[in-house]
């Protein structure tokens, strides 16, 4: 029988685009290969997936799509859509496992691919004896936030929220506690309770695919390499297989043109002095408002910088790139001159920033996005993190002494 390899994204298009990028690698590597892709719905706008479906299915019959049957989620008055997500995923491991077994009747399948909000399927996976695997698409920080969450639940009482302190998490920055992500701010919450229990499953995994490279977050990869975020269980073996850079545009998207715009901005940048271009990096959910977006602007004129960015304002997609100090590219007051798609999230937008020499620096659109990428491990290992997060909370020596969890290595 042919062989096959099973990918469990979650249903945002974002996380959809990871897993297809990857599934493009491995084809790479072995073009025989049989890439399936389980897909499922949520009752939420999670962007629309079907056009891009429809082009890939169209152009790489390797990769073959499998709409599992819609689930219904009992009534619910949850604030998070993690929450809803993780529920749709659990309830949805029955169709799982009939799928695979679908597809276990003509592939030999060697493993089944999730990622983080799949986690609950790892079961379905064991059950049938194929081997599981957790992809993170955000990078090796965030992915040693999580590791190293159920020590932080085990040696904590309160609330992330409510604790006021620094969280000293291996192979990354400190983080204020209430800087983690929203939905496990609350300990009470049913959220963190799903969080924690996908963070739980790492240990059971037959290996870790992290969408990064060792170079760009050398400390994060290192740190969770050697046990150190999972100090009291089993480490899986880590691959770094980044980046995932996807090439094409969304179809029916303006402005993509299939990767047009692109290679504009890398000509673009080209034709600039190396180390001139401030990139700013906003991912998939930078929504701002024109008046945020004037203060923006405002900032870059002020900085005499060339720029680069991305963003979303007023529910659609502005994409700047010029100079602040030259009138060549006259961006400043909102005029679209060059498109750039982040497919994959602010994460990798810095990847994508390492692969064409940008200096980046971060505005964290969301409370994540302080802890994933890359340029955060830079910048702790000068010790600035520790006193950007004092200066932030008003804190001092004392604070850090009172931590949680051990000096990050």
């Amino acid at each position: 029988m042919e062989e096959a390899i099973v990918l469990y994204p979650s249903p945002p298009i974002g996380h959809l685009i990871s897993m297809v990028e990857l599934g493009k690698l491995l084809l790479t590597h072995q073009p025989s290969l049989s890439v399936h892709i389980l897909i499922t719905s949520v009752p939420y706008d999670s962007g629309s997936t079907a056009p891009y479906i429809a082009n890939v299915a169209a152009t790489i019959p390797s990769i073959k799509f499998h709409h599992l049957p819609t689930v219904t989620l009992p009534s619910t008055k949850t604030i998070h859509h993690e929450e809803l997500t993780f529920d749709v995923l659990r309830l949805s491991n029955p169709l799982v496992r009939e799928e695979l077994l679908s597809i276990s009747k003509n592939y030999t399948v060697h493993g089944l691919v999730v990622d983080f909000f799949c986690c609950a399927a790892l079961s379905v996976a064991k059950e049938l004896n194929i081997p599981g695997y957790h992809f993170s698409s955000s990078g090796a920080g965030i992915l040693a936030v999580f590791f190293y969450f159920p020590t932080i639940h085990n040696t904590t009482t309160k609330s992330l929220k409510d604790l006021n302190t620094l969280l000293h998490i291996p192979g990354v920055p400190p983080i204020p506690s209430s800087d983690m992500p929203t939905p496990v701010l609350d300990r009470d919450d049913k959220s963190y309770e799903c969080f924690l229990d996908s963070s739980r499953t790492f240990p059971e995994s037959a290996g870790i695919i992290i969408n990064t490279f060792e170079s760009l977050e050398s400390r994060a990869v290192k740190t969770a390499s050697e046990g150190l975020c999972v100090p009291n269980d089993r480490t899986p073996p880590i691959y770094c297989i980044g980046p995932l850079i996807t090439t094409e545009g969304r179809k029916n998207e303006p402005g993509t043109r299939n990767g047009a715009a692109l290679d504009q901005c890398i000509t673009w940048l080209d034709l600039q002095p190396g180390g001139s271009v401030v990139f700013l990096c906003f991912g998939s959910l930078g929504l701002f408002s024109k008046e945020q977006l004037r203060e923006i602007a405002f900032g870059l004129e002020r900085s005499g910088q060339r720029f680069l960015g991305s963003n979303r304002g007023e529910g659609t997609r502005a994409e700047v790139v010029g100079s602040a100090g030259s009138s060549a590219e006259p961006s400043i007051g909102g005029r679209v001159r060059h498109s750039l798609w982040m497919e994959l999230g602010a994460g990798s937008s810095l990847r994508r920033c390492s692969i064409v020499g940008l200096a980046t620096i971060r505005r964290a659109k969301a409370k994540q996005d302080l802890i994933s990428g890359g340029n955060e491990t830079c910048i702790a290992d000068d010790g600035i993190g520790e006193r950007v997060c004092e200066r932030r909370r008003g804190g001092g020596a004392s604070e850090r002494a009172d931590g949680v969890g051990g000096r990050a290595s």
